[in-house]
């Protein structure tokens, strides 16, 4: 039997193949070590707070620079880890993760704004992002739930006009 002759495409399997596997590394790393860098605050000076330094300055309204590293970092390494869990998730529920993205990114902002109510604010702001995100993957579920049950969307959306008591509705959600 002759083999037919497909090194191209081989090696560009093994190209590709390697530099997911080189990412996919990175992406390891970089969670495996998330709680070092999260008590990386813990190396900033806590007894002032301006830090000086030759190549930078921080100064800062918090009691230390320290503190300012733990708001920070306490707010920066779950947000990275989110976002590497929605770029990284193949699943069709993934994009709710942009919720608690978008509350630690405000959360952030107040932060590096210095601002003194740091987690009153961020959920007026995420409100409109739940508003359009929730509803939109529950829409992704039911269709994805009406193939596999094998209903139309018509007997779907005439089930969601019919009026139910509060426990009809908490019973629905968990059929």
């Amino acid at each position: 039997m002759n083999k037919p002759n497909n090194k191209s495409k081989d090696q560009t399997f093994l190209k590709t193949g390697r530099s997911n596997l080189f990412i996919g590394g990175i992406i390891v790393f970089v969670i495996a070590c998330s709680p070092f860098l999260f008590y990386a605050y813990e190396s900033f000076p806590s007894d002032k707070s301006t830090w000086e330094t030759s190549l930078f300055t921080i100064s800062t309204s918090y009691a230390s620079v320290a503190h300012l590293a733990w708001y920070f970092l306490s707010k920066a390494i779950p947000l990275g880890l989110f976002l590497i869990w929605f770029f990284t998730c193949k699943h069709w529920w993934h994009w709710i993760i942009l919720v608690p993205i978008a509350m630690y990114a405000f959360q952030l902002w107040g932060i590096i704004n210095e601002s003194n109510d740091l987690d009153e604010l961020e959920i007026y702001y995420i409100i409109p992002l739940m508003l359009v995100v929730v509803p939109a993957v529950y829409l992704i579920r039911a269709k994805i739930f009406s193939k596999v049950r094998g209903t139309d969307l018509k007997s779907f959306e005439k089930e969601l006009m019919e009026q139910k008591s509060t426990w009809g509705q908490i019973k629905d959600l968990f059929r």
